[in-house]
């Protein structure tokens, strides 16, 4: 399986963003996920997944696993660690989907 460094070279830029909102079925803010360190990673696989899916849906969500590479291990011995990769194991076990909201940065 790739790393996570190296499927992060591949994706799409996010220098354009400022956060993605994560909705739930009846629009409801579920989750922000910030262009700051920490979480761009994160912010740029869930920006692809958007781009590829439209919404973050049990297949995008195994697609993130993929590319979140060696920190979706991690992620599920120790849960809790990662919180935007637990939202995606999250979303396969209880076949939901999330819609995105872009946020631009000024």
């Amino acid at each position: 399986m790739p790393q996570f460094s190296e499927n992060l070279k591949k994706l799409p830029g996010i220098s354009h963003l400022a956060a993605i909102n994560l909705l739930d079925a009846d629009g409801q803010l579920v989750a922000v996920i910030e262009n700051k360190p920490g979480s761009q990673g994160s912010l740029a696989v869930y920006n692809h997944l958007a781009q590829t899916y439209g919404a973050i849906t049990p297949d995008a969500a195994r697609k993130g696993l993929e590319l979140f590479g060696e920190h979706a291990d991690d992620a599920r011995t120790h849960r809790g660690k990662h919180p935007n990769i637990d939202r995606l194991l999250a979303l396969i076990d209880e076949k939901k989907t999330l819609r995105i909201k872009h946020v631009f940065a000024l």
